[in-house]
Formats: C-alpha cells, structure tokens, sequence
C-alpha cells in the first residue's frame, strides 16, 4: 500500500506540466505521418457524466497511442452550446442563456481537464460565438445565391411546450424528444437547404464506405431511399385529378381505394366545409409521422363522398379516403391501395371492410389472413396474367407510357433539410424582409447578425419576434423600413461543419482548405 499511486499529487502535478508546455497543442508538421482523432463535441449541460468519460477516454487511448507512435496527432475539443436546453433553463432560473451556457463551459472543461485527457486546448471552439456562427451566416448566403437555400411553407412537427420545430428524428412515439409533449403537424414557413439535389451523390459515396459497419451503410442507403416506379393519375368524380407515385404498378388491378394524406390540397380543401373531416385531420396531426407511428399505430381513415376512376380500366371505380398512414412528404402524399400485396393497406382494407383482391400469387396457396408481399406471378390482372413481377412492372409502366396516362419516374425518401428553428437560442438567419424587395440576404460586411442580450422569457414563443427593436432594421437593397428573419438555425447546422473549424479555429475564413488537407 505505501507504494500506491497517488492519484491528488499526480495527476494535477502533470496537468499542470502539460498545461505549461503546450504538450498536446498541435501544429501542422508535414514530417511527420498525421492522424486526427475527433470525439462529438459536448452539449454543455454543466456537469459531464459516465457517457463522456467513456466516449472521450477511447479517444483519448487513441490520440495518446498515436503520439506515442510518432504522429502528428490532432485532438481537439469544443462545445456545441447552441440550443434548446440553454433557452429553457434561462426561462427555469431566471438567467440569460449566454450566461448559464459560459457558466457550464467553464464548469465541464475544469472536470474533462481533471480527468486528464490529452486536447489541444488551444483550438478550444464554442458554437454560441459570434466568431464561429458568423461563418455559417456567410455560408447561408453563398448557399442561397447557388439555390440551396430557399424558404417554403410547409408542414412541421411542432412542439407546444417548446413552441418550435422538430426533425421527425426528434419525435419519438408522437411526442416531443425533450419535453414528451404530444406534437402537432403545423404549416409554417419555414427555410430549407436543398440536400435532395444531392441524393443520387450521396447514394453512390454510401456505397465506398467500405470500413463502415454493413448495418449502418445499408441504414444509410434506406434512408436516402431511392426508388424507381410509375406515376399516375387517378380522376375524381368532382372533376379533380390526383397523380399518384407507386412502386407497385404491377398491383394495379387489385386497387380496392385511394388514400390521400391528410394534408393533401384536395383533402384540406374539402375540410373547409366538412366538420367531420376538418376534426379528423386534427386528430391525425397530433400523431407521430415516423416510420415506426405508421406501421405499429392504429390505421384509420375518413370516407370521402368521391370516387376515382381506375386510368386504364373502365367502369372500375373505387372510394377515397383521407388516411392517416399516408405522408404527404413522400412520393404525391396520394396512393392507390392494393390490400392483398401491402400491410398496411391490408389492415385498413379489413378495418373498413373492403376489397381485397389477390393479384400476385406464389408457389403456395394464398390464405387471405395477412397480405402477400413477396414478387410471385400476376393472376386477375387482365394483359399482366402469368407474367412474374418484374416483367409486370415492366408492361404496365410501357402500357402507362404508351395510354398517356402516366410514366416512369424516381423518387427518394430523403427530404430537404428545414433548418429553421422559432427559438432564440440559436445562430440567427441572416435574412430580412421588405415589403418592396421581398428576402433579401444581408450584405456579407455586416456579418455576424447578432443575438441582442435583453431578450425576456416572460411569454411563450420566440423572444426575438417580440423584441422591441432588434428586428426593425433597413433594407440591404432599398433603404427602406424592414424586419430580420426572426428565425435561427437547427443547432445540427452548427454540429454539421465543427470539425472543419478546429482545423484552422483562427482564421478569417470558416476553414482553411490547406490546413484541413
């Protein structure tokens, strides 16, 4: 025992050591081989916990065993202090973010540098400055003149306790991740980058990742969700038409309805003088629009006094329905339900009690209890019998082309990304708006557009659209009266270019190209 190590004279005598001698700064030295180790950025909280020690202590064994190796190693830290928690921990105690949020910083680098991790203290970043948002502001900007940028009125997750928007990553079984809320569909507008001109790039790199976990790589790839298909239309009896995407042609014949989401035009339309529909759709927008929500909850729909007219077959008319498991955001937010070959239209088909007709059969008798998913040969399916599943696709999509009534087409389920958030705590958009000019971005040498400071808590919502004079500003293009955007960015903008920053944390420029390479 006399000889155990002594933990309260060793550990702070050598923090100190490193401190003084810079021992794990890093500067670029094209001598050496280089190795970057890079942990996620905390969330500053005010205390780390187990989850930090362990994630930062593999990388730190890492960092430690390439320096020892004779690498020039890179090992930064920072902070990812944007964000929610700060605002409603501001509204708890009576404080102002930017004062919890230094507060913990402080706090949280005191306990990692306790632990004794090896960072390059010196390129130290925290996202809540002006020094680093200001390059996302002029990032924005060089993403809105190349038409990645673009603003949108659109259906959101809506959180009432938090009064702003979620990603549907962040409802987690219909309700708020954070505060468990039952969330709400609202339309808003709403700023988006434009990552789906970017889905067919994305698929192909997914595909080099060979280290990657198989698992993760092929999560990826549904996600980004390329599908190939035809695209029709269906004629309503009230003279409208509603094109439908589906990856199913082959399963025309077996239509037993037409599902429309419940924020379809024709269905919101139709709710304007329809009680029954206009509560329906209520009740379907405080419901989860997750993958899981839709195949695990409970399927139902409201009848329409419509029908639709099959595009090739005439006299087959079938009824419409408003359906809850029907998502505007993918494909025409319509489909055509063939319950014998699709779950969930089969559970709907039984609920309602209607058709069901087999129109793909295997090599085993179908029993009509769940529906028939896998590929097999066409039956009760007109110039498709006895054709298997891919020659049936095929001859309907050319039978569609060939009519004008519909056409090949691809679609992705990866949507564009809303960076807007209607909270104060965040980098601020750097728009304003001019009833003579409409958007204008605000010249790059008037960047940062900064947070004001005496911002009150008192009301819900977002303090910046209340404040008394932050948002009157003039117009960039006029000169005339204008307003800020008052909307600031998805605290993942911020997380999405972080290690670039640590590369060259000083420069003028976001990252030096040089120095990352």
């Amino acid at each position: 025992m006399a000889h155990r190590y002594n933990f309260k004279e060793q550990e702070p005598k050598w923090q100190r050591y490193w401190d003084e001698h810079n021992t794990y700064a890093s500067t670029r030295d094209e001598s050496k081989p280089k190795y970057y180790v890079l942990e996620m950025l905390p969330y500053p909280s005010g205390k780390i916990h187990m989850g930090h020690v362990r994630n930062y202590t593999i990388g730190d064994v890492v960092a430690r065993y390439f320096k020892a190796k004779g690498f020039n190693v890179l090992h930064p830290m920072g902070w990812d202090s944007f964000g929610l928690p700060a605002e409603n921990a501001a509204i708890e105690r009576g404080a102002h973010p930017a004062d919890w949020t230094k507060q913990n910083i402080a706090d949280m680098k005191e306990q990692l540098k306790t632990v004794g991790f090896s960072y390059d203290w010196s390129r130290e970043i925290a996202t809540h400055a002006p020094d680093y948002y200001r390059h996302e502001q002029k990032m924005l900007l060089e993403f809105y003149k190349k038409g990645l940028l673009y603003r949108k009125e659109s259906m959101v997750n809506w959180d009432p306790v938090e009064n702003t928007v979620l990603a549907n990553e962040q409802v987690i079984d219909g309700k708020g991740w954070r505060t468990g809320a039952t969330v709400e569909k609202r339309k808003i507008s709403q700023w988006f980058l434009n990552i789906t001109r970017y889905a067919d790039d994305l698929l192909q790199e997914v595909k080099k990742l060979d280290k990657w976990p198989e698992k993760v790589r092929l999560m990826q790839e549904n996600w980004i969700g390329k599908s190939h298909g035809a695209e029709t239309s269906f004629k309503l009896s009230n003279a409208e038409e509603v094109p439908i995407y589906t990856t199913r042609p082959d399963t025309l014949f077996g239509i037993s309805f037409i599902g429309l989401s419940p924020n379809h035009p024709i269905a919101e339309k139709l709710a304007e003088t329809d009680e029954g529909l206009r509560a329906f759709i209520k009740e379907c927008q405080q419901k989860g629009t997750s993958v899981v929500d839709l195949e695990t909850g409970e399927k139902k729909g409201y009848r329409l006094n419509l029908t639709a007219t099959h595009p090739l077959l005439e006299g087959i008319e079938v009824p419409v329905f408003v359906a809850n498991f029907v998502l505007m955001e993918y494909g025409t937010g319509a489909i055509f339900a063939c319950p014998a070959h699709d779950e969930r239209d089969f559970e709907f088909a039984q609920k309602y009690n209607l058709p069901i007709t087999q129109v793909v059969k295997g090599d085993k008798d179908w029993d009509g209890q769940e529906a028939y998913t896998e590929d097999g040969h066409m039956i009760n399916s007109g110039f498709l019998n006895g054709l298997n599943t891919a020659e049936a696709k095929e001859v309907m999509m050319q039978k569609l082309e060939e009519t004008h009534t519909g056409k090949r087409t691809t679609q992705f389920k990866l949507r564009d990304w809303g960076v807007s958030r209607q909270r104060y705590w965040g980098c601020p958009v750097p728009m304003v708006h001019c009833e003579a000019c409409g958007v204008v971005p605000v010249p790059e040498d008037q960047l940062p557009v900064m947070l004001p400071q005496d911002v009150t808590f008192d009301k819900a919502g977002n303090p910046l659209d209340r404040h008394p004079t932050w948002k009157h500003t003039t117009c960039p293009s006029c000169g005339g009266e204008a307003v800020r955007d008052t909307d600031t960015l998805d605290t993942f903008f911020e997380s999405s270019w972080y290690f670039l920053r640590y590369c060259s944390p000083n420069s003028e420029q976001a990252f030096d190209i040089d120095d990352i390479n």
